[in-house]
């Protein structure tokens, strides 16, 4: 006698597919890098709305905020490094999210393509080309910063909210 379950053969669909939000992001990122490195002189600002918005062509060997900027050199390989395993590491939560929780996939796919747009920079220059500079003043001006590093940033918050959000009521938003 041959027992049988009610088991689903169609595997559950998964979120892999938002990779291409990722795709863009890079895609983006290194457009506006080559763009800006084409037609702007290095730390010279470029008033787009005076007081709230500069471009100013920058460059950065560190992390965040100029982090370990000046480190010694092992921090491009030592960032690169880190960004393939944390990409790893989301792209296998990816993996195991359904295709339609994009709550989760989102945020996900665009600290992936920051990470990875950044990563390029790193590996190919040595350091990130950054050149959005907000809210300055010209005695203390805000850090530089560029798509990738946008996107990273907008995907890290709309994780913890999503996150927050769903403990607080169980349905996300």
């Amino acid at each position: 006698m041959v027992l049988s379950a009610a088991v689903s053969t169609k595997p559950e669909r998964n979120a892999l597919p938002w990779l291409t939000l990722s795709l863009l992001v890079i895609a983006l990122d290194q457009l506006t890098k080559w763009i800006v490195l084409s037609h702007l002189q290095p730390y010279q600002p470029l008033p787009v709305i005076p007081g709230v918005l500069n471009w100013t062509l920058a460059f950065n060997t560190g992390a965040a905020f100029s982090f370990l900027a000046d480190a010694g050199g092992w921090q491009r390989w030592g960032f690169s490094a880190l960004a393939v395993v944390i990409c790893s590491v989301l792209a296998v939560w990816l993996a195991r999210t359904p295709r339609a929780d994009w709550r989760s996939a989102l945020p996900l796919s665009l600290v992936i393509g920051g990470a990875l747009g950044n990563m390029i920079d790193r590996l190919r220059f040595g350091h990130v080309t950054d050149f959005i500079q907000l809210f300055y003043w010209p005695d203390q001006p805000w850090p530089a910063f560029n798509v990738a590093d946008s996107a990273i940033c907008v995907g890290a918050v709309l994780l913890a909210w999503f996150s927050l959000r769903a403990g607080k009521n169980g349905a996300g938003l």
